[in-house]
């Protein structure tokens, strides 16, 4: 039996699971959404995916609120709030058939998900390796979002069930909130440590992350949020196979997931993420040209086996440009608002051009900002950790231990620390002429 100092280190790490579970259920759960918002209200394609891009549109904004403010608030209240948003929001959008009631629901219920990954976000950021943490956060949604894929279409239709279903998740991870902390006021309590503080680190580096994941995730949900409507009405499968090819599609990314948490930071981050999108890209592109069951399951299983890991990577390295979690959180709303802007961004371009038109069109954007999301994972990765420490490959454990350990002050100096006054030493005359002569003997070479 574990002991009840072993349980404490654990609990909070599974609360955080918890929370990014539920906070990332309504983005997973996304082509469903806008499917049934579309058959079981009557709401054409654009007005569907309008919807689901509201919904993440709050969850968004719930993450840019709460950058810089999860350790003011404190990570239970904060993570009880944003649950228990979820569950009132999603729960309405539910038990309702109103319109105007079911897309203020979804706002609700998105800033309540956007709150519960922001506490996760900032915590995961904390942990001694951030990316095998949001590797295990991902494992965790994919296995739920599955199960979900494969049970929904066996209950029935409509927008009921799939925001019934999040609800719930919300109530069940609530217990869980019990590990974390609470606010610890103005100042630090007894026995704890005070916060990180100062400015926003790797500000430029951080800036062009957050920048291209939004379009790398608006690319993303562009295809996820029609990827329904593609396998229904342009590759002939029926609901039931189509739930079936993304329970699959999701099973590979568990795998993906696995993988990618067994090898952590032997790659380093900018092979997988700029390899890793650029394979993506190909998926996207045979997906969203797919005329038959095979290819386009095919398509999308290859796809959603390389999603989660190159997301795990980049919200690994956002987790290391600040052991606080400002730019974890930061990264993470960035990445949510493209999430947000996907399904009308998807809606349009296949109304113009066609579902093989907006595969091309994503593809060739996905290709693009790999560039300047490999520069900056080669960038941070090669950083030294403090001035004239030793360089290590991927960063985020050993800048996470640099940020908090604290050196030995008797045996180490600490840089930029003000020098030692020089005592000066008096001699007599004999004293001095017998100095001169003990340095005369060591260094007989510079005699004259």
């Amino acid at each position: 039996m574990p002991s009840r100092s072993a349980r404490a280190l654990v609990a909070p790490h599974t609360a955080l699971v918890a929370l990014f579970t539920a906070g990332y259920l309504a983005p997973y759960l996304l082509p469903t959404l806008v499917g049934r918002l579309s058959a079981g209200l009557g709401l054409g394609p654009s007005q569907a995916g309008l919807v689901g891009s509201i919904l993440l549109l709050g969850s968004a904004s719930a993450g840019f609120t709460l950058a810089a403010r999860v350790d003011r608030v404190g990570p239970r209240r904060a993570a009880r709030l944003g649950l228990t948003a979820m569950a009132v929001g999603y729960g309405t959008a539910a038990a309702t058939h109103e319109l105007p009631l079911v897309v203020l629901g979804a706002v609700v219920g998105g800033f309540g998900s956007g709150t519960s990954t922001a506490v996760a976000a900032a915590g995961i950021a904390g942990r001694p390796d951030p990316h095998r943490a949001s590797a295990l956060g991902l494992l965790s949604v994919s296995a739920a979002a599955g199960a979900l894929y494969l049970t929904l279409p066996r209950l029935g239709g409509g927008h009921t069930l799939p925001f019934a279903a999040i609800a719930a998740t919300a109530v069940a991870v609530w217990p869980a909130t019990k590990a974390l902390a609470p606010a610890t006021g103005p100042g630090p309590r007894a026995g704890q440590e005070p916060p990180v503080t100062g400015p926003l680190p790797h500000r430029r580096a951080g800036a062009v992350l957050a920048g291209a994941i939004l379009l790398w995730s608006m690319a993303q949900n562009a295809l996820w949020g029609v990827s329904g409507r593609i396998g229904l009405t342009q590759a002939g499968l029926s609901e039931v196979a189509l739930g079936a090819v993304f329970a699959v599609a999701l099973g590979a990314g568990l795998a993906g997931v696995v993988v990618a948490g067994a090898l952590g930071s032997r790659l380093g981050r900018a092979v997988p993420i700029g390899a890793g999108t650029a394979l993506i890209a190909g998926c996207v592109l045979l997906s969203s040209a797919a005329a038959t069951p095979t290819t386009f399951a095919t398509g999308e299983i290859a796809w959603n086996a390389l999603y989660p890991v190159v997301l795990s990577y980049l919200l690994g390295l956002a987790a290391s440009l600040d052991p606080r979690g400002r730019w974890a959180v930061l990264v993470g709303s960035a990445s949510s608002l493209g999430v947000a802007c996907g399904p009308v961004t998807g809606s349009v371009l296949s109304e113009a051009a066609g579902y093989p038109g907006m595969g091309v069109t994503l593809c060739a954007l996905l290709l693009l900002i790999a560039v300047p999301m490999t520069a900056v994972a080669r960038h941070v990765s090669g950083r030294p950790l403090v001035p004239g420490s030793v360089r290590r490959r991927g960063g985020a454990p050993a800048a996470l231990l640099a940020a908090t350990t604290t050196p030995t002050p008797a045996l180490v100096p600490q840089l930029g620390a003000p020098e030692q006054d020089i005592a000066p030493i008096h001699l007599d005359a004999p004293a001095r002429q017998a100095a001169r002569s003990a340095y005369d003997l060591a260094r007989p070479s510079d005699r004259a």
